[in-house]
């Protein structure tokens, strides 16, 4: 992954022992040390840390999971799981990579061709809309 120069400052940064409850929305590259309950979503990179706790859905350019998310994760680019990273529900991105004894516990779309993935990830986004709307 290419990274432009402004995708190596981290614009936020979410310490250790900090949570946050409720729906976040950043500009820019984002680390998150801590725990989240709510939705993330970014036009820059998210970094989770071993130790972050996320209980939402993750929306980001390209993101690297060290930590547990319970939600889905979609990025634009690629998702990396490192080795100690636990995902409870989709992921969904150009590129996906997933260390020795990462967990995956739901879907994954992984599609190269830009074209391809904009139209899988947009049918697979509107199914779960309708399913979510279904189920309320």
């Amino acid at each position: 992954m290419a990274l432009r120069i402004d995708d190596i400052s981290i614009n936020t940064i979410i310490g250790k022992g900090s949570a946050i409850s409720g729906n976040l929305k950043v500009n820019g590259f984002i680390r998150i040390d801590g725990d989240i309950d709510g939705n993330l979503e970014t036009d820059g990179n998210v970094i989770v840390g071993e130790n972050a706790r996320i209980r939402g859905n993750l929306s980001a350019k390209a993101v690297i999971i060290g930590g547990i998310i319970k939600g889905n994760v979609l990025a634009s680019e690629s998702i990396k799981l490192l080795s100690e990273a636990a995902v409870i529900g989709d992921v969904i991105s150009r590129k996906v990579q997933v260390e020795d004894s990462a967990l995956v516990h739901g879907h994954c779309i992984s599609i190269k061709d830009e074209a391809e993935y904009k139209r899988s990830s947009n049918e697979y986004l509107q199914s779960r809309a309708i399913k979510e709307k279904v189920s309320l």
